[in-house]
């Protein structure tokens, strides 16, 4: 059992290390509402990573691979919430004058969660990655939630050097014409990541 979850945590890190989605929501986060709310969003993506595991041990993840309508329509009304949210960063560029909304710790653990839930790349990595690290004589349930668990662990310890890198700089990241460009570049990747995802076979 230590063999598998050694071997699911140098895979699952590496996969947390590659830039992507969580990563540009949680830093996005960081400067534009705060340590409270980005650790908020992470709690949610790790929460949504874990609800996947534990899908995909009890086959339900199997299910969503093996179905292409299941499959194509969470890909689809993945990639329209993420250029929901891309869209949502633009407009607030283009009025710059009006006020941010106040932070809500409880929006943005809903945004991470469902962000991820909403992603079936997800579902494929653990349907494809955890059955090879459930040994036989082991729960599938119990053992797909620890190496999720796993997972999440390596995932808050990312994003919390993330957030805290944030807020180290967070004066000069927190000017005016340096927000307006992260909220455009941070817009512009999740309309990108959600074009990519609706084009994904």
């Amino acid at each position: 059992m230590l063999t598998s979850i050694a071997s699911f945590a140098l895979v699952a890190g590496l996969l947390t290390l590659m830039p992507g989605l969580d990563t540009a929501l949680v830093l996005r986060t960081a400067v534009a509402q705060g340590r409270a709310a980005a650790f908020a969003t992470a709690l949610g993506i790790n929460v949504g990573a874990l609800i996947w595991g534990a899908a995909a041990a009890v086959g339900v993840s199997a299910l969503l691979a093996a179905s292409q309508l299941a499959y194509t329509v969470l890909k689809f009304v993945g990639a329209a919430y993420l250029v929901w949210l891309g869209i949502g960063m633009l407009r607030r560029r283009a009025t710059p004058d009006a006020e941010p909304p106040a932070p809500s710790v409880r929006r943005a653990w809903l945004r991470g969660m469902t962000t991820n839930l909403l992603n079936p790349k997800i579902g494929a990595f653990y349907v494809a990655m955890l059955p090879q690290f459930i040994p036989a004589d082991s729960s599938h349930l119990a053992m797909g939630l620890l190496l999720a668990l796993v997972h999440d662990i390596e995932g808050m310890l990312w994003f919390t050097l993330l957030i805290c890198g944030a807020h180290a700089v967070r004066g000069w990241l927190g000017r005016r014409s340096v927000r307006k460009a992260l909220d455009r570049v941070t817009g512009a990747a999740l309309i990108g990541f959600g074009a990519k995802l609706a084009l994904l076979d």
